[in-house]
């Protein structure tokens, strides 16, 4: 089995998924896909991502059958079904829940609205893209610096990377992107990312390490 991961090296759900690649210690091909560019907008690409988006996770088998896997969190969770070990979801019930509510507000409460196709349809209308969606990555990180108080250890669920810090380290990196005052509010989740930093499967998926990385 061969994995191919059709991805930007900006984007935060790509991001996501080469941390969890990481995590699992599973080797992969890097292919890089420049969405600002509309690569991701070719019929080739929409074979395999009818969404037009990053990333796409391509299972090559021995016999040369590919299957095709998209969004980030269900990539992330087949990684974690197929390979159990080194787990991204606790082993608990309750943990499990809490760690996929964590992603989720990072996922559906702020991904999608600072993405490419929402930051241009606003700056196309005249719009201070930045300044709108700041406060909405404001909102969503305080909410997940407030439920982290009840689930963190040394991670934001226990004391092991989980998907919330997947999901997480990602939207840091965002926010400082669109100046984002990152402020006495987060010292709880500036002390996770430091701590995800220092494990190489974080490290060595940050955007500007990539191949197509720009500067």
């Amino acid at each position: 089995m061969k994995l191919r991961l059709h991805n930007y090296w900006r984007s935060s759900a790509s991001y996501r998924v080469r941390i969890g690649l990481g995590l699992k210690e599973l080797a992969y091909e890097y292919v890089a896909i420049n969405i600002l560019e509309g690569e991701q907008q070719t019929e080739g690409y929409r074979a395999k991502n009818a969404m037009a988006q990053v990333p796409t996770l391509e299972i090559v088998a021995d016999d040369g059958q590919a299957a095709m896997l998209t969004q980030s969190l269900p990539i992330l969770e087949y990684l974690d079904e197929r390979w159990p070990e080194h787990p991204l979801l606790p082993r608990d019930p309750i943990g499990r829940a809490k760690a996929r509510a964590l992603a989720e507000i990072i996922n559906a409460g702020i991904q999608p609205l600072q993405n490419l196709t929402v930051m241009r349809k606003l700056k196309q209308g005249g719009v201070d893209e930045i300044a709108w969606i700041r406060p909405f990555i404001e909102g969503g990180l305080t909410a997940f610096a407030r439920e982290v108080e009840a689930t963190a250890g040394a991670f934001s669920v226990g004391d092991a990377p989980t998907l919330a810090d997947i999901c997480l380290i990602p939207q840091l990196y965002a926010a400082r992107r669109f100046k984002v005052e990152l402020g006495s509010t987060y010292d709880r989740l500036l002390g996770i990312e430091a701590r995800c930093l220092a494990i190489p499967a974080f490290a060595h998926a940050a955007p500007d390490r990539q191949p197509d990385a720009k500067p």
